[in-house]
């Protein structure tokens, strides 16, 4: 099951605070520049989106959450997107593209590995000769989780229209197969109101992601642990790959 914080509208209006443009919108700029075609997966609210599309490519947007893209289509630029509501199946009918995108940790959403090959498989159906996939996902053995307390992860943030809202996480569980499954709160001042939301992230070695990208079809791998395209390293906090 999804989680909440993409499908409930009043959690989806926060989600541009909670998640503003920082080192990772910059990285996917950079390698977007030039691109003709970029297809991004798992799109959200289309910030990265839109400013894909005013950075000059011709941008298609993916995502099966209706609230999330409600917010997108009301961006600047968003009328320069095409929107999709859907998933990677929409992939086989779109013309090849020359970079497809998957950020925002949209990988870890896929906890079973035959669905995430599935949607790699697609993207690589979707792309030109030399076309690349660029995506990110938590390296397992800097334990993130182990951050995500309440005492640790607590903080305020105020949204136009809403107000202050105080966020933090909590009850956060590995299981045998690296999935940690966790809630977040939102205690909304204005009303009193607090509402839960249940997620569930799948934590993958870069040694079974490299596996899953060459069963799909994906020849060339480069890795970074950082946005600063430094090397992985053991305590690197991201495992971010471009593959072709």
């Amino acid at each position: 099951m999804p989680s909440t914080l993409y499908t409930d509208p009043r959690l989806v209006a926060l989600y541009d605070t909670l998640n503003p443009a920082a080192a990772d919108t910059a990285f996917y700029l950079a390698l977007a520049a030039g691109k003709d075609r970029v297809i991004d997966i798992g799109c959200g609210t289309g910030l990265l989106t839109c400013e894909l599309a005013a950075q000059g490519a011709h941008v298609i947007g993916i995502d099966p959450a209706p609230a999330m893209l409600k917010v997108a289509r009301k961006r600047p630029h968003a009328d320069r997107v095409d929107w999709i509501e859907g998933d990677a199946r929409a992939l086989t009918v779109l013309p090849p593209a020359d970079l497809v995108l998957m950020t925002g940790h949209v990988a870890q959403v896929f906890i079973d590995d035959s669905r995430f090959l599935e949607t790699l498989k697609a993207a690589r159906h979707a792309l030109r000769t030399g076309g690349e996939l660029a995506f990110e996902s938590r390296n397992p053995a800097a334990r993130a989780w182990d951050a995500w307390t309440p005492s640790r992860s607590r903080r305020k943030i105020t949204v136009d229209g809403i107000g202050e809202v105080e966020v933090w996480l909590a009850d956060a569980a590995e299981s045998p197969q690296s999935v940690v499954r966790f809630t977040t709160h939102y205690k909304f001042r204005a009303s009193g109101n607090e509402l839960i939301s249940q997620s569930a992230l799948r934590f993958r070695s870069q040694d079974e992601l490299a596996t899953l990208l060459d069963q799909a079809g994906f020849g060339k791998l480069e890795w970074f642990g950082d946005w600063d395209k430094t090397a992985v390293r053991a305590d690197s906090r991201e495992l971010i790959v471009i593959a072709r």
